[in-house]
């Protein structure tokens, strides 16, 4: 038994090797610059800058489709010319986005230098995913230890950005620094970011670079796009980011309803955070020695599911806030034992010079799939409580149902096919 397996076995979290410690540091880092200044972008662009509400709705729509619905591209990228120059490249543009950002007082300077974030994050994100997972599937096997336990570390770590940066924006505002200091603060994390990856990432691809499809060819590669088992999982994890999107449709409706506003809604996020931060490495440890991969997906999309079902039912507790509470704890759980199995899937399921294309696919799919599900669920709000609750629960449970189809033989990856230190 190597040292790592010990390790694994006792609950203690294993030692990294130094790339995989550098991206996971990276996601943190990303993390933290970039929710140093989301949060408070819409009341920048509506009481700083004035646009109407609908500008401002355009805008954070503009920013999420040049991330995800791009992430295809960056993954592609990824594959073409090695994760190093992606990234690098992922970096300086989010540096210049921000900076503009900060700089900004036009609707058009401000649509393109949040389009220009956007863009930066669909290069670098699929180049960093796609790495973790390929390193992350060379760590298991080397040492036993399972791959959604080196993928928990990873998620862990984007969470505690997550929380920490929104914290860090605070407090900017709160010192008199404005909207302008949190966007120079985000853009200095990422010059720190883009310092290290351009001293420690490797300096040559990490494969013979393959062809990248032309757009407006037709020319899709087959191993990812005509991959069955690969299109299944893209869409159980669709269903469950249109379940997660709920956290921003439903639940802001459920907390007005129960208190009277919306004032609660950022404890209940932190919740969120602090919950992935405290509590993903333990459940991932316990989900790995006592639930399959594969079926760690459709029993984190039923927790999900009861989370939804939960609402109606649960009596109200302090402040009328104990169904909401409920609902965030719960598809929080869900998210923390299916999300490291879905990502440690991928590199089961498509070939290994594929890895970055399939990463960043899956993200599109399920933000295309956010985009029309967010339309026909917001249809609903309306509904009486029941049938609302009972509907959004139905869809991670039809992703539950078509979990059970993957198969339980996947692509055996070649290990010797990455560097991974």
């Amino acid at each position: 038994m190597t040292t790592s397996t010990a390790r694994t076995r006792t609950g203690v979290t294993p030692a990294l090797k130094p790339y995989l410690r550098l991206l996971t540091a990276t996601q943190f880092a990303f993390n933290t610059g970039f929710y140093a200044v989301l949060p408070y972008l819409a009341a920048h662009l509506g009481d700083g800058l004035g646009m109407a509400g609908w500008l401002v709705g355009l805008v954070l729509g503009l920013r999420t489709f040049s991330q995800q619905g791009l992430f295809v591209v960056g993954g592609a990228l990824t594959d073409r010319y090695g994760p190093r120059p992606v990234v690098l490249t992922g970096c300086v543009l989010r540096i210049a986005g921000f900076c503009w950002l900060a700089q900004a007082g036009t609707t058009a300077t401000v649509i393109g230098a949040v389009l220009l974030i956007g863009f930066a994050a669909a290069l670098f994100s699929p180049a960093v995913e796609s790495e973790t997972a390929r390193a992350a599937v060379t760590y298991e096997t080397e040492t036993g230890t399972p791959r959604a336990q080196v993928l928990a570390v990873f998620s862990a770590a984007g969470q505690a950005g997550a929380f920490l940066g929104p914290l860090l924006g605070s407090l900017l505002l709160l010192l008199g620094g404005g909207f302008r200091t949190a966007c120079l603060a985000g853009a200095f994390v990422f010059v720190g970011v883009l310092a290290g990856h351009a001293r420690l990432m490797p300096r040559r691809p990490r494969r013979v670079p393959v062809p990248v499809p032309v757009p407006g060819t037709g020319v899709l590669p087959r191993e990812v796009f005509a991959n069955r088992p690969f299109l299944v999982l893209c869409l159980v994890y669709s269903s469950y980011l249109v379940s997660y999107n709920q956290l921003y449709l439903a639940l802001p409706m459920e907390v007005e309803r129960a208190t009277g506003s919306q004032g609660a809604l950022g404890g209940l996020f932190a919740l969120s955070s602090l919950l992935v931060v405290v509590a993903q490495l333990p459940l991932t440890r316990w989900s790995a020695r006592r639930i399959a991969p594969r079926a760690a997906l459709p029993a984190g999309l039923v927790v999900v599911a009861a989370g939804f079902a939960a609402v109606p039912l649960a009596p109200d507790g302090p402040a009328g806030l104990l169904p909401a509470a409920v609902l965030v704890v719960l598809l929080t759980l869900g998210q923390m034992l299916l999300v490291p199995a879905a990502r440690g899937l991928v590199p089961d399921l498509v070939d290994d010079h594929r890895l970055g294309l399939a990463t960043g696919a899956l993200s599109s799919v399920s933000g295309a799939a956010v985009l029309v599900g967010s339309a026909a669920t917001g249809t609903l709000l309306g509904a009486p409580g029941p049938v609302l609750w009972a509907v959004l629960a139905a869809v991670p449970l039809a992703g539950a149902a078509l979990a059970l189809t993957l198969s339980g033989k996947g692509r055996t990856p070649v290990a010797g096919t990455t560097v991974t230190d």
